[in-house]
């Protein structure tokens, strides 16, 4: 029985993910953060009726 053998391409996902970026960085919390308070508008403005 032959050995499971992974693909060729998944040794160069992990060495795309941990290369820096030129890009500006962002923190996971302040954007869990905003997309909750997105949410809690978005609550408060369907409780008092104000979109349609």
């Amino acid at each position: 029985m032959a050995g499971i053998s992974t693909p060729q391409n998944q040794a160069g996902v992990m060495s795309f993910y941990d290369a820096p970026s030129q890009g500006p960085q962002m923190n996971a919390k302040l954007i869990l953060i905003g997309i909750a308070a997105f949410a809690v508008v978005i609550m408060v403005l369907d409780h008092f009726a104000v979109i349609a």
